[in-house]
């Protein structure tokens, strides 16, 4: 069965050589972080006295519809992924707006806050944006990892006027305690040492700023989970890094959810375990769609063209869904689900 409106999206072929879950998270990152930022930057103040910075790639002078797109955790609007998608929906007439989650843009934020899996008023704010930015021009989003754990929250749990027609959500992770949990164990730690290292060191920075808020202890934190509890935790309200995933794991909230979402995700992603997703809440729900591939790592999906531009098969499924939901006369509120691999 293939949800009316999404295209014809092919099934995923790992590139000779890239069947391996690690080659393809990690060669995918490599290869897409070859092409050349086109981004104009937008600067957007907020109530709190911090900012947000919003990239916009260049696109069609009308365009079918707008889509915001979030990273993952420590990327950033020019990270391989995001590069390669707002190309690819550039070409199928959307434009792309990419959102910084802050001191993600290469400038320190103004505050000790930052980011997190669950926060979602940076997202509210960039989609008030977008909206007066490009008005009459529906909207999408795409979420990856982190991003899309956070768009779920916003979709599900929050269910405020996101004012969003559809959304596309890339190896999520919906179980944010069993991921922490792979990446602070066996060899998974290399991934987890990676992000940790970036973390710690924007956490010396505030603490150097901000020592009556900050302290050192998340500077050595030993592991992620370590580093949520010390920093991530108390600076946002939590009270401590079990209440934090318990909170904003967006497994719980993919059930609430009432816009067409396509959820892509591989069976061997190592940093989000397929294990965790709620594939039952998924196959119950007329508006989700499932593309569950048997490889592809973690945001990575490198077929066998090495294509990842607009002919990447990450790419393109993206840009196929999404145009079909902005297709004159598809009832985007009513779709019926596609779902791949179960």
């Amino acid at each position: 069965m293939r949800e009316p409106g999404s295209g014809n999206m092919p099934s995923f072929e790992a590139a000779a050589g890239l069947r391996n879950p690690h080659l393809q998270t990690v060669v995918s990152r490599i290869v897409r972080s070859r092409k050349e930022p086109r981004y104009s930057r937008t600067r957007l103040d907020t109530p709190d006295g911090d900012f947000v910075d919003l990239e916009v790639w260049p696109g069609p002078d009308e365009p079918v519809g707008v889509c915001l797109l979030l990273h993952g955790l420590e990327g950033s609007a020019r990270s391989g992924y995001m590069m390669s998608t707002s190309e690819a929906l550039a070409a199928a007439g959307i434009q792309a707006v990419a959102l910084n989650f802050r001191s993600c843009s290469g400038e320190p934020n103004r505050l000790p806050r930052a980011y997190h899996s669950g926060q979602t008023d940076d997202i509210e704010r960039a989609l008030t944006w977008v909206s007066e930015r490009y008005p009459g021009v529906p909207r999408t989003s795409v979420g990856f990892s982190l991003g899309g754990n956070a768009l779920l929250n916003l979709l599900g749990r929050d269910q405020g006027d996101s004012g969003l027609v559809a959304a596309v959500v890339v190896s999520v992770p919906y179980d944010l305690s069993a991921s922490a949990t792979v990446l602070d164990r066996g060899p998974i730690r290399l991934y987890g040492r990676r992000f940790l290292r970036s973390l710690q060191s924007k956490a010396r920075e505030k603490a150097a700023r901000f020592p009556e808020i900050v302290g050192p202890g998340a500077a050595s934190a030993r592991t992620l989970r370590e580093f949520d509890d010390l920093l991530t935790a108390p600076l946002h309200g939590f009270r401590d890094a079990a209440d934090y995933y318990e909170r904003c794991s967006s497994g719980q909230f993919v059930g609430s959810v009432t816009i067409p979402v396509l959820l892509i995700h591989s069976r061997d992603d190592p940093l989000a375990p397929v294990a965790s997703m709620p594939l039952e809440t998924i196959r119950r729900r007329p508006n989700l769609s499932l593309q569950l591939t048997e490889r592809g790592g973690h945001v990575g999906f490198l077929d066998r063209r090495l294509g990842t531009g607009p002919g990447g098969w990450l790419e393109q499924s993206i840009g196929r869904y999404l145009t079909g939901k902005l297709s004159p006369g598809d009832n985007v509120r009513s779709s019926r689900a596609v779902l791949y691999g179960l």
